[in-house]
């Protein structure tokens, strides 16, 4: 099997796997709490974004790891996860949902932009050095809650929720 044949179905079977814990697990613990107390938990996980920045560390990556990549995945990354950090301090007040969405959106983004960064630079999978756990273990699940943080911040707000945010 070739190196990318093993990348590409590392993150197929780490997608279905996290789509079962997502569906048994997570979406479960989460599902009947408040916006505020189940958005904890993602932003939680999320605030762990800033792992990103080994993509621009010597010898845990390859000399030749396209520099746009890596640049690109490293600052999103942190920026993301100090998005998730002022979200979860802020929350369950207006700010903190305000900043739960610019978090959201941005995370989304960042990871979406990290898959056309790999692949319009030509990245190999080898290349990602001691990273290649990153896209092939914690992006799937990062991208499983945005799903879920985006569910929740559209979901309607129970009445006594949102005079307890107005507060």
């Amino acid at each position: 099997m070739s190196a990318q044949l093993a990348f590409f179905t590392s993150i197929a079977f780490s997608s279905l796997a996290w789509g079962i814990v997502t569906a048994r697990v997570i979406w479960p613990a989460l599902r009947l709490r408040s916006r505020a107390d189940a958005l904890r938990p993602l932003l939680v996980l999320h605030s762990f974004r800033f792992i990103g920045l080994s993509f621009l560390v010597p010898g845990v990556v390859a000399p030749d790891l396209p520099a746009a990549f890596a640049q690109s995945a490293a600052y999103g990354d942190i920026i993301a996860a100090m998005l998730a950090l002022l979200s979860l301090l802020l929350l369950p007040r207006g700010a903190g949902l305000t900043l739960a969405w610019i978090f959201n959106l941005w995370g989304t983004a960042d990871l979406l932009n990290a898959f056309y960064q790999a692949n319009s630079s030509g990245l190999s999978a080898g290349q990602l050095g001691a990273t290649y756990f990153i896209p092939t273990v914690v992006v799937p699940l990062l991208l499983l809650t945005h799903g879920i943080s985006f569910y929740l911040l559209l979901r309607p707000q129970p009445a006594a929720e949102a005079l307890a945010v107005a507060r």
